[in-house]
């Protein structure tokens, strides 16, 4: 899937550039990340994009009905 004005820093040109052929990734972590070239020296360029992936809801723990943080008498 190509990416429309996705913009990263290139360290060799050392500014921030619109990347070229632009395509949208998913890392081992599950986040979204967009990897290409810089227009004018020709780099590969990678942004990481916002927020995880998620897969199923997180598993919401059991409420204890005693307090934790009251020491037992």
């Amino acid at each position: 899937m190509e990416i429309r004005m996705a913009e990263g820093y290139c360290v060799k040109c050392k500014a921030k550039k619109p990347i070229a052929n632009a395509i949208e990734e998913t890392m081992k972590n599950g986040r979204k990340a967009v990897k290409g070239k810089c227009p004018t020296c020709g780099v590969v360029m990678f942004k990481i994009l916002g927020g995880k992936t998620v897969s199923a809801p997180p598993a919401v723990a059991a409420a204890t009905t005693s307090d934790s943080r009251v020491p037992n008498a």
